[in-house]
């Protein structure tokens, strides 16, 4: 059956409660509305589009809004110093005067000093990513170490990749005081560390989208990226407090990742030829999980992004590779002169014919039924776009959120920044309705742990991070310096 992409995006026009099964991880089948007559009832479910809209007193500027630094934290060697700013931690990590493992034991020391809640906040938001991941789960954790041991082996036995796995180890093991085992007691374990670092490939659990303008969309004709990340973020919204943006000094392979605490992967990272890489799910539910004989593509890429110095050699490293990574993913990729989406697909789906990798830009033809209205732009949600690949738009309002864009990128003739910001933060982030309701497939909803801007006119990058107190409609877009 392809999908009616277009009548979805008519439906969202008048803002109809979007009756979905599925949550930000889980998946359903959308509704068409084909032949559908909407029920004649007192209390009618439709929505005003005024009413699912923010009132802005005014639009964005283009420039960030700079953030203060309320403490600084600094190991006795120089290996680490840890920022606390107003919004987020600022972490710059020394591996041009320091080992790995000194650079992981520095890591974690400064973190428990400068956020002494890490174990208490974050082992409970840990144990509901292994709780979604393993849902029978009773009190026997093998299954989860088998499964996360085996991928942090593959790791530290690729000499490409050894010296992150040394990190990583030096860090779990710094900030767990040798302390071993699954139990949820409060305190971080080496296990629990390490299982943190792991959630994309082992895991699983996020729901993103991005877009790139240039040219004739720009009001500089430079490039400008977007990337949302929609993660888990806690029960209790512990994400939010653990936002850090990670400046990894290498020389000419040195990258500034945006991501959280002790994350060693990359989520989100711009290297310092302005390549931006950042991560998106592609229907995880979907597919059989495979780990033997798999590769970590968070960690391939943390490679890509410090070996290579064009979009284009990340895109091809990683698609080349993506036979066999562990689940299906869409990558962002850009940098001054290029956009590409890194469709990758595993092995098994290959091998069936049900899926294929492919570099896609903006001239690779579209899955069938599915339009892109707009020169000089590229869209990115939760499920491949090119022609003949695995079709995933009907998951997780994936259809919904590609036609929003659609319509708004189709809406101005040109975008500074701070218009594409106006653009993305116009809705309202959550529309009102109580759990367990149907509710509006949002751009920017509330699941979005970070925006991420990247300006190529002025190489500076700026971040809105959810707040501690969970997401909001008073979004403040930080400047977080130049890549």
């Amino acid at each position: 059956m392809k999908y009616k992409y277009s009548k979805i995006s008519k439906i969202i026009t008048i803002a109809f409660s979007v009756l979905l099964a599925a949550s930000l991880t889980g998946c359903g089948k959308m509704e068409t509305y084909e032949n559908y007559t909407f029920p004649e009832t007192e209390e009618s479910n439709l929505v005003e589009v005024s009413n699912t809209y923010v009132e802005k007193s005014a639009e964005y500027e283009d420039a960030g809004t700079p953030d203060k630094t309320l403490a600084t934290f600094s190991s006795s060697d120089g290996a680490c110093v840890v920022k606390k700013m107003e919004h987020y931690y600022d972490v710059t990590l020394d591996f041009e005067n320091h080992t790995p493992e000194e650079v992981g034991k520095a890591y974690a020391e400064e973190v428990m000093e400068a956020y002494p809640e890490i174990h208490e906040v974050m082992e409970p938001y840990i144990y509901e990513n292994i709780y979604w991941g393993f849902p029978a789960l009773v009190d026997d954790f093998d299954p989860v170490w088998e499964r996360v041991s085996y991928l942090a082996k593959t790791v530290e036995d690729d000499p490409k990749l050894s010296d992150y796995w040394k990190e990583l180890d030096a860090y779990a093991e710094t900030i767990s005081g040798g302390v071993h085992g699954y139990s949820e007691d409060g305190h971080i374990s080496y296990e629990e560390a390490v299982t943190f670092s792991f959630i994309p490939e082992a895991l699983r659990g996020t729901a993103c989208s991005a877009l790139s303008l240039w040219g004739d969309k720009t009001e500089t004709g430079d490039r400008i990226t977007v990337r949302l990340l929609d993660w888990n973020l806690g029960t209790e919204y512990q994400m939010c407090e653990v936002h850090s943006v990670i400046h990894a000094k290498k020389g000419d392979r040195s990258y500034t990742g945006i991501s959280f605490f002790g994350f060693e992967s990359i989520v989100s990272a711009v290297n310092d030829d302005g390549v931006f890489a950042g991560i998106l799910d592609v229907g995880s539910l979907n597919e059989p999980y495979i780990y033997e004989n798999r590769r970590c593509y968070t960690y391939d890429l943390r490679y890509a992004l410090e070996e290579f110095d064009t979009a284009k050699e990340v895109g091809d490293y990683m698609v080349g590779n993506s036979a066999n990574y562990t689940w299906s993913h869409n990558l962002i990729i850009s940098d001054d002169n290029s956009g590409y989406c890194a469709e990758d697909a595993v092995s098994q789906l290959q091998e069936k014919g049900k899926a294929y990798s492919i570099l896609r830009d903006n001239e690779t033809p579209l899955l069938n039924g599915l339009t892109w209205d707009n020169p000089d732009s590229l869209c990115v949600v939760n499920s491949f776009a090119a022609k003949g690949n695995q079709d995933y738009l009907y998951q997780d309002g994936n259809a919904v959120r590609w036609n929003k864009y659609n319509e708004w990128v189709g809406a101005e003739d040109k975008f500074t920044v701070g218009e594409l910001k106006t653009a993305l933060t116009k809705e309202k982030v959550n529309q009102g309705q109580k759990k367990g309701e149907a509710y509006v497939v949002n751009v920017r909803n509330t699941g979005t742990a970070q925006m991420i801007i990247v300006d190529y006119h002025t190489g500076r990058v700026q971040v809105a991070f959810t707040p501690e107190s969970g997401p909001s409609d008073d979004v403040i877009f930080t400047d977080i310096g130049s890549y």
